[in-house]
């Protein structure tokens, strides 16, 4: 699959955005609170790497839309939302482009998370093809 690249005259970061090959699971006070083995990553030149999780997979009984939004030039409106699980609250925990522009329509009904709140294991699958193997 190819990555979408986005880039514009008044946005010097330029995104691509890519399937990741494994999964990632999402946690906040010891509950998941969402689990993939379909995130996508975005690089944004300048930032680190966000995983985007499908809608499907994220667990929104736990969640509640707050009033927050963000704008980026290159993504478009970010819309916010609060986790509640195993007695612990956290605001803004999660958020998503739900109608993103044109160069990021790869992240639509996806969610990422703010990794200051939220823990993000992800484990990659194996390259069979470039790791060593022992004969016996």
């Amino acid at each position: 699959m190819q990555a979408s690249i986005a880039t514009a005259t008044h946005n010097p970061h330029q995104l691509t955005i890519e399937p990741f090959a494994g999964t990632v699971t999402v946690r906040f006070s010891d509950a998941i609170v969402a689990a993939t083995d379909r995130a996508k990553v975005l690089r944004e030149e300048g930032y680190e790497p966000v995983f985007y999780i499908p809608f499907d997979d994220i667990y929104f009984d736990l969640f509640e839309k707050t009033n927050t939004t963000t704008k980026s030039p290159s993504k478009g409106t970010a819309s916010y939302w609060r986790v509640h699980a195993v007695g612990s609250a956290a605001d803004d925990f999660m958020w998503a482009y739900e109608t993103p522009q044109a160069g990021a329509r790869a992240i639509a009904r996806h969610g990422a998370f703010d990794p200051d709140k939220a823990r993000i294991d992800v484990d990659p699958l194996e390259d069979k093809r470039h790791t060593p193997h022992v004969l016996e």
